[in-house]
């Protein structure tokens, strides 16, 4: 159901489905890039032992906390944004 207590039409189905992929996609990009400049260093250079294990789990915990976050923080702005009543349209008053 709607705010305005309708059915959601199929075009507000599908900006849904693609801001929920958008989401997911950016967050997979940025905990990729993340995790690489944390870990890196441990996977191509010998590090003193315990270093070298403490990278890649560093890396891993910061990844999946700034893939939630990314998540999370997407679909809040997308669900506050105001929606054009009819697309195309920037504004209602248009």
């Amino acid at each position: 159901m709607t705010t305005h207590g309708g059915r959601r039409g199929q075009a507000e189905r599908d900006a849904i489905t693609v801001e929920i992929r958008y989401a997911l996609c950016s967050a997979v990009f940025a905990a990729v890039v993340v995790f690489g400049a944390v870990a890196g260093p441990a996977l191509l250079f010998e590090l003193p032992g315990g270093l070298e294990r403490a990278l890649p789990v560093a890396g891993a915990v910061v990844a999946g906390v700034l893939f939630l976050a990314r998540v999370v923080s997407v679909l809040v702005r997308f669900q506050r944004s105001d929606q054009p009543s009819q697309p195309g349209r920037t504004n209602p008053d248009s």
